[in-house]
């Protein structure tokens, strides 16, 4: 569930004029967006995720009514293309629609957050690792290779469950299960690395290893945990509304994408769109995400970028 997908069939770009033409007066970084903008699935994730945040955003603004007002007048369980309500009312009687645009403040936050966390401590831990050998690299790789031996999911419901339900709880039980991950990127890039004729350079020049690992490794090591970071970010999304649909997430009444599915597996035979409104709403959010972290993946990576 969090390993990243396998990239899509990445384009060629040497056949593309406009994209020769450029290529001479373009830096990396204007590259990679070119070809990502070539990049069909990739361009349409974006879009997608682009509106699932920007909507999430204006909730305040657009959304019809209280996500947790349960006083109106269509009453409980009305069907989608109800007058004034246009996904329907769940079992409660709040409108489906206004949960579920704020229902993406909740939801989307909290795939993001172990997404970040887990980055910054899985690049320090990494590069302690990877930097150098010796007892405190042994120490901290077999320390992960604990936490690789469980399945990521009943892990992440463990600690929630031993730290109790709430969003904070779930992000942090989320980023202590991808951490293993993002360290281990980080950890096989810089031993990749250490030995190289820039690093070793930067040791003539007098630099220490503190600003060696800042200013030359990481620089180079940054790359494929943003890569990993963005595609693991749909899986993340899955991953959270997972755990408020176990209850050890969030917490109702909050509004959140997880917690509307769960809501409506009582009424699954007689108001299935109380559970599948969500759900299809976590799917495509979800797949749009990884769409658009396969194109920024086929992006970043020249030999992919040009076919090779």
């Amino acid at each position: 569930m969090i390993t990243s997908p396998e990239p899509h069939q990445s384009v060629d770009y040497n056949h593309d004029e406009g994209f020769q033409q450029v290529r001479k007066h373009r830096s990396g970084f204007h590259l990679a967006l070119l070809a990502m903008s070539k990049d069909k699935l990739a361009l349409t994730g974006s879009v997608i995720a682009g509106l699932a945040i920007l909507i999430s955003i204006l909730a305040p603004w657009i959304s019809p009514f209280d996500p947790n007002d349960s006083s109106l007048t269509a009453g409980r369980l009305a069907p989608p293309f109800s007058p004034e309500h246009f996904f329907g009312t769940d079992g409660q009687g709040r409108d489906i629609l206004s949960r579920l645009i704020w229902g993406g403040r909740v939801s989307l936050p909290i795939a993001a957050a172990p997404i970040l966390i887990s980055s910054v401590f899985g690049i320090i831990v990494g590069l302690a690792a990877g930097w150098r050998t010796g007892i405190l690299s042994a120490v901290i790789m077999r320390s992960l290779d604990v936490i690789f031996a469980f399945p990521a999911v009943l892990l992440a419901v463990a600690i929630a469950a031993i730290l109790g339900a709430g969003m904070l709880n779930a992000s942090l039980s989320m980023a202590i299960v991808v951490l293993p991950y993002v360290a281990r990127i980080v950890y096989v890039d810089t031993i990749r690395i250490r030995n190289s004729s820039f690093i070793e350079a930067a040791r003539v020049c007098g630099m220490g290893s503190i600003n060696i690992l800042l200013r030359e490794v990481l620089p180079n090591i940054i790359s494929p945990v943003i890569v990993y970071g963005t595609t693991a970010l749909g899986g993340m999304v899955v991953f959270a509304a997972g755990l408020s649909f176990l209850g050890v997430g969030v917490q109702p009444p909050t509004a959140d994408w997880g917690i509307m599915a769960s809501a409506g597996r009582d009424v699954l035979l007689s108001a299935a769109w109380v559970s599948m409104i969500p759900g299809v709403t976590i799917v495509v959010v979800a797949v749009a995400l990884n769409f658009a972290g396969d194109g920024l993946r086929d992006a970043l990576d020249p030999r992919l970028r040009t076919g090779r």
